[in-house]
């Protein structure tokens, strides 16, 4: 089978799939986002070199570019973990024809060539390039710069794939990353090892010698051909029927039994929280988010931008709600038609996710005290925020999900695992977080700080008050899309 075939089939799986009339919109947000990011970057390319120029008279422009490049490299390997998938096809049918294994891996990784992260930083390298010529530095030098920096994005790029099947296995697979790049920085902000200047040094030492270009070359083989075995080592029929058998240690839920009819379904939720690898991490993310605010309150620089504070409380006390209540229903796509048939009452189903969203705004809430030390108006800012996530935003996850369409795996990657995701996420993100901050700070440019906070406490006490008939709705629109929702979670692609 050749490339050309391959294509050929991805191309009418793209095009027949019933999602993708579904994703138009989402994707017209990422073309929107790519056209964005091209221009910054074009942007920068042209004025990184006039304004070193400016900033640092008398240095090697040239030298000082290189001694970022690591800044660049920690970066792009961090972005790419988080944001970048291995463009696997459907291979599973062609594992039955007569196509060999190697040919499809093979295809895998070269489209992983063609990455949006592989073609970005040529619009700053090329025209940064360019100034460099115009400044007076040899076409040849250049011309190797930019060719190296390529095999570097490329060598990233196969290295982030290796980081990312090694790091799947953990509940946590996120802390890899953070930990290598953590490291790497510390490392060299201390001046431990001073990664800036080594780095650097090779990478002028290679523009001035372009045969240096075939060690480049040797790693870029190296990681791609370690990728190869991998990925054909997964490369099975029967490779997804495989599974660990693991005791299953039962927590004691039985406090949940106070709420009432809502206790069944609330078990449910937390168990399949703690059973599953990508509900597991929101437990750890809860810590990243309580820790949010400690990257901005301790610089002075943020004391005075008090519209930031309800921002970011309503990060704080609610990245629970966030991470787990946009993607209502879909946690349960899996069993959602067995859930239907079921003699259950739709309204008790969606209350336990209210409750246990409420629950964890106060408990991260209460945990986020201590951000006092930094001055009362933050805790009272969070204190806000967290009466307006359990009185209007609870409500605007609840209503968004009964938009969602997409099915989740919860058998796939743990963080930052992007299926299941479309529009809703994205649209939802206004009323969620943009509207309050804006509301606040108008009031508190136009009034003072204590009536925007006031008015964030009355809608949020306003949405507790008009809670059932609020639910009631929510319920009718649950009951309105149910069918759709359930042939949707039916669709394997």
């Amino acid at each position: 089978m050749t490339i050309k075939q391959f294509l050929k089939l991805e191309w009418k799986q793209f095009f027949r799939s019933s999602h993708w009339q579904k994703s138009i919109a989402l994707n017209i947000l990422l073309i929107f986002f790519a056209i964005y990011f091209m221009v910054v970057f074009l942007i920068m390319g042209i004025a990184i070199v006039p304004i070193l120029k400016d900033t640092m008279p008398g240095e090697d422009v040239f030298k000082v570019i290189n001694n970022y490049i690591f800044y660049w490299v920690l970066a792009d390997l961090f972005f790419r973990f988080f944001f970048q998938k291995l463009p696997v096809m459907s291979v599973k049918p062609l594992l039955t024809l007569n196509v060999k294994r190697s040919k499809v891996v093979h295809y895998v990784l070269g489209k992983s060539a063609t990455s949006f992260f592989n073609i970005l930083p040529l619009f700053a390298t090329i025209p940064c390039g360019v100034m460099l010529i115009r400044d007076g530095y040899a076409t040849s030098l250049i011309l190797t710069w930019i060719v190296a920096l390529v095999l570097i994005s490329f060598i990233i790029n196969f290295l982030n794939f290796i980081i990312e099947s090694a790091s799947a296995e953990t509940d946590f697979s996120f802390l890899p990353p953070i930990l290598i790049v953590g490291a790497l920085y510390g490392l060299n902000y201390f001046n431990i090892i001073s990664f800036t200047s080594l780095l650097g040094s090779a990478i002028l030492a290679i523009s001035n010698n372009a045969l240096y270009l075939l060690v480049l070359v040797l790693i870029l083989v190296l990681v791609y051909t370690y990728n190869f075995k991998i990925l054909k080592q997964k490369l099975f029929l029967d490779s997804s029927l495989k599974s660990k058998v693991q005791e299953v240690n039962a927590a004691n839920l039985a406090w949940t039994e106070r709420f009432g009819d809502i206790a069944p379904f609330m078990q449910l939720d937390l168990r399949l929280i703690w059973r599953n690898k990508r509900t597991k991490s929101m437990a750890f993310l809860m810590i990243i988010g309580l820790l949010y605010g400690l990257f901005f309150y301790p610089q002075p620089m943020y004391r005075d931008m008090v519209w930031l504070f309800p921002f970011i409380g309503i990060f704080v006390t609610g990245i629970f709600l966030i991470s787990f209540g946009q993607f209502i229903p879909a946690w349960d796509s899996g069993y959602y038609k067995l859930l239907m048939s079921q003699n259950i009452k739709y309204e008790q189903y969606l209350r336990s996710k209210f409750v246990l969203m409420s629950l964890s705004v106060v408990i991260i809430f209460v945990l986020s005290i201590p951000y006092v030390y930094f001055g009362w108006k933050i805790l009272a800012a969070h204190f806000a925020a967290a009466i307006y996530n359990i009185g209007v935003n609870s409500h605007v996850m609840l209503y968004g999900g009964s938009f969602n369409r997409k099915k989740i795996d919860l058998n796939q990657r743990a963080a930052f695992n992007y299926q299941g995701t479309g529009a809703v996420q994205w649209i939802i993100g206004i009323p969620l977080m943009i509207v309050p901050v804006i509301i606040f700070s108008i009031l508190n440019w136009l009034v003072s700080f204590e009536v925007g906070l006031a008015v964030l406490i009355i809608m949020g006490i306003t949405g507790l008050a008009l809670h059932k008939k609020l639910m009631n709705h929510i319920t009718a629109k649950y009951l309105h899309s149910k069918h759709i929702m359930i042939n949707a979670f039916s669709q394997d692609s």
